[in-house]
């Protein structure tokens, strides 16, 4: 049995798409949601394996923030985004955050349960006019942009997020402030990233609270 979440703004779209599911034998609604805000709550409580999230949603969180939230958390669910724009840049952002599955919302009704079925068993779902070779390659860009960084780089990411001045870095892996300047330098150069915010931003989107590097 799949268990279904459904975020949407609009109470006759939410409604639909729990109503086409719930005719699936191997399918069971175990939410639904108006807002990101409210579905981060519900994904707490009701712990679904799929969520299908609108993206627009003006009142509250937007449908990317939410599933980040989620996803930081629940790392067992699978976020399908469902949307009406098609540009790459939504399908990057969509790639970057790791979602498994994003559907347009003129896709046919069946892709719905594909959908659900695809992600929940380990796969991706991306109907988004961009062939299956192009989605491939923006998930193995997101992979290698995440090995970038050499252990003693990624260990140093993780102290910056936690509030650590450079001379403390330095103390606790017993090396000197210039080497954690330089080795910041070369964090900064290999991300692309301008500044220190930009640095701890890319940190947390990564997961670089959660690096065991011992």
């Amino acid at each position: 049995m799949i268990k279904v979440m459904v975020v949407d703004d609009h109470a006759l779209i939410r409604r639909g798409i729990v109503m086409l599911l719930e005719g699936y034998p191997d399918i069971a609604i175990v939410g639904e949601a108006s807002n990101g805000d409210e579905a981060i709550q519900k994904a707490v409580s009701e712990r679904p394996d799929v969520i299908f999230m609108d993206i627009s949603m003006p009142d509250g969180l937007d449908g990317f923030t939410a599933a980040e939230e989620i996803l930081k958390d629940n790392q067992g669910t699978k976020i399908v985004l469902l949307s009406m724009h098609d540009e790459e840049v939504y399908i990057q952002k969509a790639v970057k955050l790791n979602v498994c599955g994003y559907i347009l919302k003129k896709s046919e009704s069946s892709e719905l349960y594909e959908a659900a079925q695809t992600v929940h068993n380990g796969g991706r779902y991306y109907n988004v006019g961009i062939p299956d070779e192009q989605i491939s390659k923006l998930f193995q860009n997101r992979e290698e942009e995440k090995s970038i960084l050499s252990i003693r780089e990624k260990e140093i990411v993780r102290l910056t997020i936690l509030g650590y001045t450079n001379k403390q870095v330095s103390e606790k892996l017993f090396i000197s402030p210039k080497t954690v300047e330089n080795h910041k330098a070369n964090i900064m150069r290999k991300l692309e990233l301008n500044n220190k915010s930009e640095l701890i931003q890319y940190g947390l989107n990564n997961n670089y609270l959660e690096l065991n590097t011992k």
